[in-house]
């Protein structure tokens, strides 16, 4: 009974430390957080984890611990804000990995990619052909930016001065073979109609959609179990174990 105190004081403790801490350092996306912050996260939940549990030590010198670290990441983040020269050494800097349409193979090396990792990173960008980049930079945090070749960039609206509605976000109609009754209200639709718009698919039944959605422009988007397709390209760079 008083070891369950003792946590729950502990626990206490250390869920406002914690709260307080990452108020002050910042609170940055995760796809935004270099590999010392993750480090940092980390090693701070450690520490709060080990105030309130380990027991066989008093809770005075993890919380110590807790605000040392704490406060050496804020310092940190005061140094890079201010000084550039340091962020560029504590935090990175972009890596030109493509540049004019060549992978630049030496620049790989101070990140530690791969080709397979920068393929994947472009694919994850939607780029499946590398002859459509340009140039392509490694930021700080992992991620890559691309600027595409003149002749692949996607012309937009505003260059043919056309003017377009809003799109909207689409509504899931039909979900995991399950309709979604609710948002058939929403839109004012109802179940015949939707079955109707599955036949002219040529579906017979609902179970047989994964994934149907209604955008606001009245495109319905219908993705079936059985998809059909008999060869699935094969991307992988070697052939492995599995």
């Amino acid at each position: 009974m008083n070891e369950g105190l003792v946590v729950l004081v502990r626990s206490t403790i250390a869920f406002f430390s914690l709260l307080i801490f990452t108020r002050i350092i910042g609170k940055e996306q995760i796809s935004q957080l270099t590999f010392f912050d993750y480090v940092l996260g980390i090693s701070i939940g450690s520490i709060a984890a080990s105030l309130t549990t380990d027991l066989s030590s008093r809770a005075w010198p993890h919380w110590i611990g807790l605000l040392t670290w704490a406060v050496l990441g804020y310092l940190m983040e005061l140094i890079t804000m201010k000084w550039r020269y340091a962020a560029k050494y504590l935090e990175g800097e972009p890596t030109i990995v493509i540049m004019n349409g060549k992978i630049m193979e030496s620049a790989l090396k101070k990140p530690k990619y791969r080709v397979s990792d920068i393929l994947a990173l472009l694919r994850n960008q939607g780029v499946f052909d590398v002859n459509q980049v340009d140039f392509a930079i490694i930021e700080p945090n992992g991620q890559i930016s691309i600027l595409k070749k003149p002749e692949y960039q996607n012309v937009i609206n505003k260059d043919m001065n056309i003017q377009v509605p809003p799109s909207g976000i689409s509504t899931e109609l039909i979900y995991d073979g399950m309709v979604i009754e609710e948002n058939l209200r929403q839109l004012n639709k109802d179940i015949p109609w939707l079955m109707d718009q599955l036949r002219k698919n040529n579906i017979k039944d609902v179970s047989e959609v994964f994934l149907a959605t209604l955008n606001p422009a009245g495109d319905l988007y219908i993705d079936k179990y059985d998809d059909k397709i008999t060869k699935v390209t094969d991307i992988g760079d070697y052939k492995g174990p599995y």
